[in-house]
């Protein structure tokens, strides 16, 4: 017998060109003072009473595997939306089903269009299914361009992402520059909307995901019960697409990818939605207030309708980043661009804008 040799396994060479997600930093513990975690878009409640009460539930059968077609969920979303249960498509998380939508679309020689600055997850699950990604660069206003976007696409193009409002910049698209730029887009091609933040959304151009899947057989809408649900945790998202795509998502999925305590807690949480909305509609105001206090504060912030702001700090992006974490608050920097800082406690907002408040005392700003 011949003794292996570390490190001669055969992996896939697209791995080395793949870049690590990095996930938000937690906050570190700060003698005689709080510390607060805006580095990742979680929600700050704790789940709703209700809905701890259905997983406590659920937890008593964990011995047992889940659904594997997730049929209740499927159809509580369904009823939510008003469209076919066999139109929805779970997954774990939203990111989960990217994935899974670039395995049923995509492969060596394809290519993928999105935005950049975008989510940061994009790059990782387009360069596992072998395809090629077409990063677009954002307008200065931190907008998606979907002029450029649609000039991007070619011949090899299979899928393209839309996110809005955009993590981690803020905007939403709009209805007309939607529809404009759908009108140009190849009806075998299929556009995703990826809509994580969508509860949150107050603009009212921004685009009617729904609606305009409704009329178009080569979108998917992209949706997740991580932000506003509160259950970042558990795993869950969901796509609402017309039958072809939402079946073949089905049959590519992990089996038994969503938990059965996930799966019960998404269907509690639709139930609860007008206990769950009067948390966004707070958490909306506390973004309104960051957002006037960051401008009034001198700092360059652009529109947000998702759960945090984005400060355009380019090389700055660093001292920034350590000064709010000296100050007992983490924000979350992607290097060389900027901060985005997630809207968290009452508490949270305070801290932020007091070390914003110094920073631009002493010129940063």
């Amino acid at each position: 017998m011949t003794d292996a040799t570390p490190g001669t396994v055969r992996l896939r060479e697209t791995l080395e060109s793949i870049p690590r997600y990095v996930a938000g930093k937690p906050a570190t513990e700060q003698p005689g003072r709080t510390t607060y975690k805006i580095s990742s878009n979680e929600n700050p409640y704790p789940p709703l009473p209700s809905v701890l009460d259905v997983v406590r539930e659920a937890m008593q059968t964990m011995n047992r595997y889940p659904d594997i077609g997730t049929v209740a969920l499927r159809e509580a979303i369904a009823d939510r939306f008003d469209v076919d249960p066999d139109q929805v498509a779970t997954g774990t998380g939203s990111v989960g089903l990217l994935g899974t939508l670039l395995q049923i679309t995509s492969g060596p020689g394809d290519e993928v269009v999105h935005a950049w600055r975008s989510f940061e997850a994009y790059p990782i699950v387009v360069g596992l299914s072998g395809a090629t990604g077409v990063p677009v660069p954002l307008t200065g206003d931190a907008r998606h361009d979907l002029s450029a976007m649609a000039d991007a696409v070619t011949d090899r193009t299979r899928l393209i992402i839309v996110c809005t409002p955009n993590n981690p910049t803020g905007p939403a698209v709009r209805q007309d520059e939607l529809e404009a730029f759908l009108a140009r887009v190849p009806s075998d091609v299929l556009v995703v909307i990826d809509e994580a933040y969508l509860e949150f959304n107050r603009d009212p151009e921004a685009a009617d995901a729904l609606a305009v899947w409704r009329s178009r057989p080569n979108v998917a809408v992209l949706r997740t019960f991580s932000k506003a649900y509160g259950l970042a945790g558990l795993r869950v998202g969901y796509c609402i697409a017309h039958e072809q795509v939402a079946s073949a998502l089905r049959t590519a999925a992990v089996p038994f990818g969503v938990s059965h305590v996930a799966q019960q807690a998404a269907i509690a949480s639709l139930a609860a939605y007008d206990e769950l909305d009067e948390r966004v509609r707070a958490l909306v105001a506390e973004r309104d207030r960051l957002l006037i206090g960051l401008r009034d504060l001198g700092f360059e912030v652009p529109d947000t309708q998702a759960n945090f702001v984005w400060l355009p700090l380019g090389d700055r992006t660093p001292e920034f980043a350590a000064a709010a974490e000296a100050a007992g608050v983490v924000v979350r920097p992607f290097a060389g661009d900027g901060v985005r800082c997630s809207v968290g406690e009452v508490e949270a907002t305070d801290r932020l804008l007091e070390v914003a408040h110094s920073w631009s005392g002493a010129g940063g700003a």
